[in-house]
């Protein structure tokens, strides 16, 4: 029988063991985000991936909407851990060919030649994520956009979910309650929402994601704004989100929602009458506020981390491919 001094002794070893457990699981996980993380181990990461990107931009000023998009579709299926980039090849649930991201998603060679270039000063240091996170940064910076402090230290997951890219990613018909909800499911508020949905801003969008719109006669949308995005819309054809100014980081996106101008339907549910729309009039009349919103949002959805990436996660060599 244990003597009264060893029950002691084994009572609290459990009950240490149990709190730490319990520690582990209740952390918030992007504690372990730091914007220094690689200060010692690729003191120069951040300037590699910033050239790499700029030089990307510069080729094609729309691939800046492209990267942040892509981020932003990371983000939502796992949390932010590069599950996006693995390719069919390397798992047979990729996410790129999900319906939200198959044939629209793009940008993911942008992503591989900035990694390459790390790997070339610090191999196997630099996570895909986190590259990920900076090229979004860099991206809405190089066309006027805010820049913000990225947190580092995020994992690439050896895993990707087709199953919740389908469930989880916003759709392009969905209501202003619905996305709401969407975003709140990932601790995003209505707020984060709205300016996070100004990335729309810049970028284009396939005919097929708002010909429903434009051919509704809807009280919704300026008839004049219709027919002329009805001209040439078939299929996979692009035409720029904001008619305006489709290249530049600014608010014409909020100014043109309240001009029943919104090109998604997604777009113009923002202002039609429900909750998010003073939200949009400020964003529309005070373009600071927004973009200090969008930063704001851009880093909250960044800290969207999968537990389970956190402590199982890998540096991937090569984005694409599993190690």
């Amino acid at each position: 029988m244990n003597s009264p001094t060893n029950v002691s002794r084994t009572s609290y070893s459990a009950i240490a063991s149990a709190l730490l457990l319990f520690l582990l699981l209740n952390t918030p996980v992007n504690a372990q985000l730091s914007s220094t993380f690689y200060d010692n181990t690729c003191p120069n990461a951040l300037n590699t991936i910033r050239t790499s990107i700029r030089q990307a931009v510069s080729r094609e000023r729309r691939m800046a909407a492209s990267l942040i998009r892509l981020h932003f579709h990371d983000c939502f299926v796992q949390g932010c851990d590069a599950s996006i980039l693995l390719s069919e090849a390397a798992t047979s649930t990729s996410e790129q060919t999900a319906r939200p991201n198959a044939g629209s998603v793009r940008g993911y060679e942008v992503i591989d030649a900035a990694k390459a270039e790390v790997e070339k000063i610090c191999p196997e240091v630099v996570s895909c994520a986190d590259i990920l996170a900076v090229a979004a940064r860099d991206a809405s910076f190089a066309v006027g956009g805010p820049s913000w402090t990225i947190k580092l230290g995020r994992k690439d997951s050896t895993t990707a979910s087709r199953d919740l890219a389908n469930s989880d990613l916003p759709f392009f018909g969905s209501n202003v309650n619905e996305l709401i909800a969407n975003f709140a499911r990932k601790g995003l508020s209505a707020r984060d929402m709205v300016a996070l949905s100004g990335a729309h801003t810049i970028g284009q969008a396939q005919c097929f994601t708002f010909s429903e719109r434009i051919n509704s006669n809807g009280s919704d949308i300026d008839a004049g704004f219709a027919s002329t995005r009805t001209r040439g819309c078939r299929n996979a054809n692009l035409a720029p989100l904001d008619l305006v100014t489709p290249n530049s980081f600014d608010n014409n996106y909020f100014k043109n929602l309240i001009q029943k101008k919104g090109l998604l339907e997604s777009d113009q549910t923002l202002f039609n009458g429900g909750p998010t729309d003073s939200i949009v009039s400020q964003y529309s009349s005070s373009p600071a506020t927004f973009k200090s919103d969008f930063a704001a949002a851009m880093i909250k959805m960044g800290d969207i981390i999968d537990p389970v990436t956190s402590q199982n996660g890998v540096i991937r060599r090569i984005c694409s491919d599993l190690n």
